[in-house]
């Protein structure tokens, strides 16, 4: 007999496990619910999700969350997802597909059939459902930009400006065309153009638009620039992403407080304690060699989405420190413990230089009470892979656990992690603070608003878990 009131409950419940990570709790307080309001949409939807981010089965369940909730299209997006994880790709494509033809402005489900296409091997028409999209409703502007998102994560250049153009043909001059058009000009090496279409963008606030003008001061040499454009930014939203251009800039200019920032000491004249270590999380060989195992069954992809920092390889997808399978359960504990032990060593909360340092420090300027995944993922390389520099903007600490290695994977530096070197298209002459040669069975960690990067190697595979902590309290 259906009990929505006690249903009710049993969601809540979920809910706070969820919110301790306990996700084994969570599964089993929703899937009481499910017994307790069967015909309940939303219930059926979070059984659904939260067999899916156990590394369960979800497919089925998915099907039926549909069938209750067929005008919810989350739902559809992760029936579709949860297929593509149970290799069903071509009908995660088919239901997508189906449901854009009868809405195609639906801009999320483009963006995911798109990337589905793209990670499965289609690298040429992946993108020919937002092509479609823009002959039925051509002054969409958010179907042109999606597109000209997808091709410029690429960097294929030619084919995002001609959507550009396109685009420019069916709506005008829009504001954000002409954000899109400095960013294109910016990124693509015509910095000329770049600096006159953001200058007569100025006085424009937009969030993408601040981003695009620090990196082309960056490109042009001007470091003061990027600093005065950037250090106001840390005290809004955008911090987490603009901290690490900000240390470049202070580096640049030789201004100490990118060693308060990134936490490095430099001959021995002051700044933090080193912010980075090398830890030993005590996995035995042999659960090493049994974790590479169940990795190398998750990657089920040939291509990596189009949004990640990996070449040449591919990266999972969901939080994979929080499946069901007992031996990551086993792997998460060891990972976390290490980093308390290392959270534990790091020097007390920000004594800041109200002169020097007028803001809290990104990382020792955060409570410290528990630390909580914010999300985890495994990367696996090939021959010629490696990840190109980027930054985690919504982590605290990031670490690697390295799990297999190339046998040889050519001369130092091949294989091995840099931190602190800015992006190579950026253009500037400015070396990583340390270069890391992995080892299985290791595990480093560092913050995650340090620019950070791999060496491509000749050949073999190397596997990792990657994943961000945050502090949940005081």
């Amino acid at each position: 007999m259906s009990d929505p009131v006690e249903a009710e409950l049993w969601r809540e419940r979920a809910r706070r496990f969820r919110a301790a990570q306990d996700m084994a709790g969570a599964d089993h307080a929703i899937a009481e619910a499910a017994r307790l309001a069967p015909g309940d949409p939303l219930t059926a939807f979070l059984r659904a999700q939260s067999a899916y981010e156990l590394g369960y089965p979800a497919a089925a369940l998915f099907a039926e969350a549909v069938r209750l909730w067929p005008e919810n299209p989350d739902v559809l997006r992760n029936h579709a997802l949860a297929l593509a994880s149970e290799v069903q790709v071509a009908q995660a494509e088919h239901i997508l597909a189906a449901a854009l033809a009868a809405r195609p402005d639906w801009l999320d489900g483009q963006r995911v059939l798109a990337s589905l296409r793209y990670s499965h091997g289609d690298t040429e028409t992946y993108d020919k459902g937002f092509a479609d999209a823009v002959r039925a409703q051509p002054r969409h502007q958010g179907l042109w930009l999606g597109w000209f998102t997808l091709r410029a994560q690429q960097r294929d250049w030619p084919a995002a400006r001609s959507i550009l153009d396109k685009a420019t043909t069916q709506l005008g001059g829009t504001r954000p065309l002409a954000i899109a058009r400095a960013f294109l000009a910016s990124e693509s090496g015509d910095l000329a153009q770049a600096q006159a279409r953001l200058a007569a963008l100025v006085g424009i606030e937009d969030d993408f638009l601040a981003l695009c003008r620090i990196r082309t001061a960056l490109r042009a040499g001007d470091a003061a620039a990027a600093r005065d454009l950037a250090l106001p930014l840390t005290a809004t939203r955008l911090a987490g992403q603009v901290w690490p251009y900000l240390s470049t800039a202070w580096r640049l200019l030789g201004d100490p407080r990118a060693q308060w920032l990134d936490g490095w000491l430099d001959g021995g004249d002051g700044g933090n304690p080193v912010l980075h270590g090398v830890l030993d999380p005590g996995l035995s060989a042999a659960e090493i060699t049994e974790l590479a195992a169940l990795l190398r069954r998750l990657h089920t992809a040939s291509l990596p989405y189009a949004e990640q920092s990996v070449r040449h390889g591919t990266q999972t997808d969901r939080s994979i420190l929080l499946r069901h399978e007992p031996l990551l359960g086993t792997v998460r504990a060891r990972l976390m413990e290490a980093l308390r032990d290392f959270v534990a060593s790091l020097p007390p909360p920000d004594p800041r230089d109200p002169v020097l340092h007028p803001v809290l420090h990104p990382v020792l300027g955060r409570p410290r009470g528990g630390l909580q995944i914010s999300g985890s993922w495994s990367v696996r390389l090939g021959a010629g892979g490696f990840n190109v520099t980027h930054s985690h903007p919504v982590g605290w600490l990031s670490a690697v656990l390295y799990v297999a290695l190339p046998d040889d994977p050519g001369p130092a530096p091949a294989g091995a992690l840099q931190l602190g070197a800015p992006p190579a298209e950026l253009g500037l002459d400015i070396q990583p603070y340390v270069v890391i040669p992995p080892r299985a069975g290791q595990m480093v960690v560092f913050p995650s608003i340090l620019w950070h990067g791999t060496y491509p190697f000749a050949a073999g595979e190397r596997l990792n878990i990657a994943f961000d902590v945050v502090p949940t309290s005081a």
